[in-house]
């Protein structure tokens, strides 16, 4: 349980950051209002999807049903798969990146889930929380909040190098276009960890792995002795 402390304060402090900010976000603007953080290149743009990270959606009410049940399943898995990662004595840094994903994933989980029911719409108004109609939707039907944006390039690709079209027009170009919150970054940053370390990872979990099976070869050895 002691390799699960770090992780498990990470995840409390990632949901907190999380909620507090898409709270922020709903009760304080209204759906499309925009914030400047850092001139034309960092915003607050308050957005909300019906589907995965950075706005990818799955359509229609059954979809977004289907969506939210896979997303609890999802969570459940990862969540027992930390707690089995803890138990073999894995790497902390391979703990905290699966305690990142399970954050970021539960983070989106709480909108989906309960947004709908607690708030109000945010179409041209600040949501209201627990309004005397009801929310905006039911439950498992909510929307996940998004918020930040960073339109770090914003060009022009020339219709001269348009291959692919058979009449090009210049295209307007813009990166980074998704908007996204602090769950998608921290599911995001965890994957991202396993990938550029899974090797390091891996070998320090097969290296404890074998160092446990020498000690109850040595343990068995001094039992036969005797």
């Amino acid at each position: 349980m002691s390799k699960l402390k770090i992780p498990i304060l990470l995840i409390f402090v990632i949901l907190l950051i999380d909620q507090y900010l898409k709270i922020w976000i709903k009760t304080n603007m209204s759906l499309g209002e925009q914030i400047s953080i850092f001139g034309d290149w960092a915003f607050l743009h308050f957005t909300e999807n019906n589907g995965m990270a950075f706005g990818w959606e799955l359509g229609g009410g059954f979809g977004k049903m289907a969506l939210s049940i896979f997303r609890i399943l999802a969570v459940i898995g990862i969540g027992w798969y930390l707690f089995d990662l803890s138990k073999k004595n894995a790497p902390t840094g391979l703990l905290i990146s699966f305690a990142m994903i399970f954050a970021g994933a539960v983070g989106n989980i709480i909108d989906s889930s309960f947004y709908g029911v607690i708030f109000s719409k945010s179409y041209g108004e600040v949501a209201k929380i627990f309004p005397e109609g009801g929310g905006y939707s039911s439950f498992l039907h909510g929307k996940v909040v998004d918020m930040f944006y960073f339109p770090i390039i914003k060009t022009t690709i020339p219709a001269g190098i348009q291959f692919w079209a058979p009449d090009p027009a210049p295209i307007p170009f813009t990166f980074f276009r998704p908007v996204f919150n602090v769950a998608d970054s921290s599911i995001t940053l965890g994957v991202a960890m396993i990938i550029m370390f899974h090797r390091k990872f891996f070998k320090e979990t097969q290296e404890e792995e074998m160092q446990v099976s020498e000690n109850i070869e040595n343990t068995a050895s001094i039992d036969d002795v005797k």
